[in-house]
This record gives C-alpha cells, structure tokens and sequence, in this order.
C-alpha cells in the first residue's frame, strides 16, 4: 500500500484531492517564507528553504504572481504580492474600523436619543457591522450582518455618493428599485440625482423612504486614502427624529464620521 507523501512535515492524502492540498501546502510555505523577509528571495534561495526543487518553486510561484500574491523584483527574486497586503489590510481596516467607531456611535446614541449604525457597501446593499440601540445602549448582536437596499437608506447613499457615475451604473445594474413607501427613490436618474445632494450637503437622509416609522440621517466615513470606506447613521421614529431635527442630527453625524475618519488617517 502505498504510503502518503510527505511535505514540510505534513502529510498530505493519496489521489487528486492530495496532490491539490499538497500545491496549496507548498503555496503557503513559499507565502510564509516570503514574509519573513522584505527584501525578496532568490529562487534558489526560496526553494531550499521550503524543501522543493527549483522547478516546483518557479511554477507556484508564477500562479502566486498571477494572482498577485508573490511579486518578482527587478534582480530576479520575488516578495510578497501587493495582492496578499490587501486582502489583509481588509481585515485589519474592518478591525479598527470598528474599534474607532464604537465609541462614537455610543456618544451619538446617548446625545440624540436615537438607535446608531455602522455599514459598509456591498455590491448594491448596505451591510450592518455595528448597531447601538437607544432603548438598551448596548451593541445588537442579531443586528451585525443585517442587509438593507442603499438606494434607500442613509447609509446606502452615503456609501454610493463615493461612486463615479460609471462605477454606480454598474453597482445598480441589477437594482430593481423596489418601491416601499410614496417616498421611496425608483429609478437610477432619481439616484443620480439624491447623490449630488448628498455631496453637496455631506449627509444623507432616509426621509421614510423604507419604511413610514423611520427616518435616519447618515454620513460617509473616509480612510487615509480619501476613499468612502463606511458611514455611520441615527435613526428613529418621525416623532422623535421630524423633519425640522434633521440638520441638528445631521451636524453631529457628520461630526462623529469626521472624527472617525480622522483617526483612520483621512486629513480632511
């Protein structure tokens, strides 16, 4: 019976599915011994320390390099892909993203009396990260996660408002602008049009748009880049939060957003 092969110390399962998980094996020793060093490593360098032939190491290294994940220099060695930095830099930005915002949307709900969120945009929808309830004062754990169409939050446009004119035609595409209430948006030009708003204003308004029992006010938090990363928002009930409230909450929002997005490094 022949005995499984062995690599690096793992012992990896006969047939096709263990020759699959034997190349991601080896994939990820080449990932681990390139982050250990800045400066790059030579082939020949690289392939002695993860035990494989020269060949073998060359080959997954041009799949690394094709997704980005491993990069070759100018003198021939390779380093760690801008590929890989990013897919971590998502994580560790969504970790403080939420750390730095917490504290303020605690603030927001104490000080205006409404329930606080924190969202980011995924494809045509906003994903609820952080919400803080007005009634408890605590964090919502069923909340995390929830979905919500962003042609009609505030939160959704604040996070759509980022987009070029190209870039919101291609996120809206398969939109079908549902209609939920008399006020909600139907249409892309209708859209178009609520973002300029939102620019020129800086904050975003679901003036019952999803549903006749809330209204909220949003803004866009911004990263080091400059770029829209995540909003935050308040909301409530018409009797707490009318129409003529609006710009009061409207100005703390977008104060707790500024602050949020200073601590992210955003300069403005």
């Amino acid at each position: 019976m022949a005995q499984p092969s062995i690599d690096s110390g793992h012992a990896v399962p006969e047939g096709q599915d263990g020759k699959s998980v034997q190349s991601i094996d080896r994939a990820l020793d080449i990932v681990e011994a390139l982050s250990t060093e800045p400066g790059g490593l030579a082939l020949s360098e690289l392939a002695r320390r993860v035990g494989l032939p020269k060949s073998t190491a060359h080959r997954l290294l041009m799949a690394l390099s094709r997704r980005g994940f491993a990069a070759r220099r100018d003198d021939g060695g390779y380093q760690i892909g801008l590929k890989l930095i990013e897919s971590v830099s998502y994580y560790v930005n969504s970790l403080e993203l939420q750390t730095e915002a917490r504290q303020h949307l605690a603030r927001l709900t104490v000080e205006q009396g409404l329930t606080a969120h924190l969202g980011v945009l995924e494809g045509d929808q906003v994903v609820y990260i952080e919400r803080i309830d007005v009634l408890s004062g605590i964090k919502l754990y069923s909340q995390i996660g929830l979905r919500m169409h962003a042609y009609c939050s505030s939160l959704g446009k604040s996070l759509l408002s980022g987009l070029s004119g190209e870039e919101l035609r291609q996120v809206m595409a398969r939109c079908p602008f549902e209609r939920f209430t008399p006020n909600t948006i139907t249409s892309l030009p209708a859209l178009r049009d609520e973002l300029r708003k939102v620019r020129r204003l800086g904050f975003a308004v679901d003036n019952l748009e999803f549903s006749p029992n809330n209204r909220c006010v949003g803004a866009p938090i911004y990263d080091y880049r400059g770029e829209i990363v995540a909003a935050i928002s308040a909301s409530g009930p018409p009797t707490v939060l009318p129409e003529e409230r609006v710009p009061e909450v409207a100005q703390e929002v977008m104060a707790k957003a500024r602050a949020i997005s200073r601590n992210l490094g955003h300069g403005g």
